[in-house]
């Protein structure tokens, strides 16, 4: 794809110290229809610890590919990965909507009047993107190794590429990313998912839920090249990741609510933002 002028000009003011630069862009395609199924309550999902390594990739001849992709998620991982672990979590029960087994709550009524949402959690490796407070998607992420933390706090969606190239190193190819902050080049795009926070700032996803991300959340609209008129999709990134001890979703298979997420804790994480995200919302729905 030929690059635009207007990605051009997007490119010339993003700072090389972050994680990605734009190279390819799309142009800006409306917001998918998303037909959400209402889900009453969550159903408890048990998990089993399975290990050592030999016992995973016996166990992992098992399964259909639908039940790796599922163990994959689960884990954080993709399932090129699975097989070398040493150990990882298996659900009980594969048979749930994916909802199920991510720790986000499925209603946030404190979200009732926001539009759109995305919430990444550190310590849970895991985003969820909400509609007027319900619980439209969610997966697994890799974000910031130690050395290269995710900056968190609260951030919109600005530019989107449907492939970049990473600042870092210029063979690695990063598709559909969107950027959330644009000096420091820090944005979610798919990138290869290890089981644990290994980027360089960044949020890695699976291919399936970035591609998602990249259809569902709002680009900014600006003026010139740094005077924003409206910002994009807020996306709140929140808590700490325990570097140096067990993966926190292995606690799984113990307490399954060792990661579980209440709208209360949601609504704590969330509350001190409200302001400039329905600010920042008011002035999107001007523009458009």
């Amino acid at each position: 794809m030929l690059k635009t002028s207007f990605a051009i000009l997007l490119t010339s003011f993003i700072i090389l110290n972050g994680c990605t630069s734009n190279t390819r862009t799309t142009p800006i395609s409306p917001t998918p229809k998303i037909d959400v199924e209402k889900i009453e309550k969550k159903v408890g999902i048990s998990y089993q610890l399975l290990y050592p390594k030999d016992s995973v990739k016996n166990y992992l001849k098992l399964l259909n590919e639908q039940d790796i992709a599922l163990v994959a998620n689960v884990n954080r991982a993709d399932k090129a990965f699975l097989k070398n672990f040493d150990s990882i979590i298996v659900p009980v029960d594969k048979n749930q909507k994916i909802l199920q087994y991510f720790p986000f709550p499925f209603y946030a009524t404190f979200l009732k009047d926001v539009e759109k949402i995305i919430f990444f959690s550190y310590p849970a490796q895991s985003f969820a993107a909400y509609q007027n407070g319900v619980l439209v998607y969610t997966g697994p992420t890799s974000m910031g190794r130690k050395a290269d933390m995710t900056p968190t706090g609260l951030f919109y969606t600005n530019w989107k590429a449907e492939e970049t190239t990473s600042t870092f190193n210029d063979e690695w190819q990063l598709k559909w990313n969107f950027n959330i902050e644009n000096k420091l080049g820090v944005g979610f795009h798919q990138y290869e998912m290890p089981g644990y926070p290994a980027s360089h700032s960044c949020l890695r996803l699976t291919e399936k839920d970035a591609k998602y991300l990249y259809e569902w959340a709002d680009q900014w609209t600006i003026k010139g090249t740094d005077d924003i008129i409206a910002h994009g999709t807020p996306v709140v990134v929140f808590g700490s990741y325990p570097f140096g001890s067990s993966k926190p979703w292995l606690a799984l298979a113990k307490n399954p609510n060792a990661l579980t997420i209440s709208e209360t804790d949601l609504e704590k994480t969330a509350s001190s933002y409200l302001p400039d995200i329905m600010q920042k919302q008011a002035e999107r729905d001007s523009v458009k």
